[in-house]
């Protein structure tokens, strides 16, 4: 009997497949070993003993949150920012407790309303950076818009105008309102403003330093404005988007009346820290342990930005004129 054998894989996408498994794989190993080896408690009992910690999410499921959060818990004193900010403000920083963390996440995904359980169950100070410009609509974030032509590291390189002009080549524009949202409505902010502390990213999350002034001013000014007038919410603190700033950035969000300026910067926060420059881990949304406990105690970010020094032009980043 004759038996037609089934088609063989494509094997272009073998190709593709089995590298991005393998590092997958290799890099899920070297969590664990790096987990493991001593690093890790090393960094969060003796670096990590008298410092504050922030650590940046953006959208993880309420499952990862159930997995992280206390885990986290367990191993880390959790402070809200405000208590942070407190402290720095009073120069009391005997009354922040060791090993402390914040979390943070960025933008104001629609998903962070899910989380709302966990973090009232657990009791949990949260803060999340919305975008005044895309919550309670169908707009979507630039970064996430997919066209082939479309480099992300080119247009986070680009003039705030130059990105704007190839995102509306292929069919994005800030005010475009798609099927569904991607940030959370009103009524979820709502109902969540009471239980996370709720701060501002901006309106649309441009890359700040490539703004003209009139634009960051515009991104900076009107984000705090829109959150405390329209949503009922005091506005102190500022994330700026990507983590990138300057010097004439930091200047407007102090002239607007925020009292802190959130980056992606390596390291830790004492009472020193410049309250406009923060500096913050990302844990990469992860749900895996392994990662989770490298990247919340900076050794991995220590590793990766060569010792500790940033890399990128956020830190001393020229604003465009």
């Amino acid at each position: 009997m004759y038996i037609q054998p089934s088609n063989p894989p494509n094997l272009p996408t073998l190709q593709i497949i089995k590298p991005l498994t393998d590092r997958i794989t290799m890099k899920k190993l070297l969590y664990k070993l790096l987990r493991y080896s001593g690093l890790v408690f090393i960094f969060r009992e003796i670096i990590q003993r008298n410092k504050v910690t922030l650590l940046l999410y953006h959208d993880i499921s309420r499952e990862t949150a159930e997995k992280t959060f206390p885990w986290l818990a367990k191993r880390y004193n959790i402070i809200g920012l405000n208590d942070f900010i407190a402290a720095c403000k009073n120069g009391n920083g005997n009354s922040l407790p060791q090993k402390a963390l914040v979390i943070t996440f960025d933008d104001g995904h629609a998903g962070n309303y899910k989380l709302l359980p966990v973090v009232q169950r657990m009791g949990l100070p949260v803060t999340i950076f919305l975008c005044a410009g895309i919550i309670n609509t169908n707009r979507h974030y630039w970064f996430t818009y997919r066209h082939p032509s479309l480099s992300k590291s080119a247009l986070k390189r680009a003039s705030n105008r130059d990105r704007l002009k190839m995102l509306r080549n292929v069919g994005f524009t800030p005010d475009r309102e798609f099927q569904t949202p991607q940030a959370m409505n009103r009524q979820q902010i709502l109902d969540i403003k009471n239980h996370f502390d709720l701060q501002a990213h901006t309106m649309s999350h441009p890359c700040l330093p490539r703004c003209t002034g009139a634009e960051a001013r515009e991104e900076i000014f009107s984000s705090k404005e829109v959150l405390e007038k329209e949503y009922g919410l005091k506005i102190d603190s500022i994330a700026y988007p990507n983590g990138d700033y300057s010097d004439r950035d930091i200047a407007l969000a102090k002239e607007a009346g925020y009292q802190c300026g959130i980056t992606v910067d390596f390291g830790y926060n004492t009472p020193n820290t410049d309250l406009f420059r923060l500096k913050r881990l990302s844990v990469n949304d992860t749900a895996n342990l392994d990662e989770l406990a490298v990247k919340a105690s900076g050794v991995w970010q220590f590793f990766k930005t060569r010792n500790g020094r940033k890399q990128g032009y956020g830190w001393n980043a020229r604003a465009e004129n």
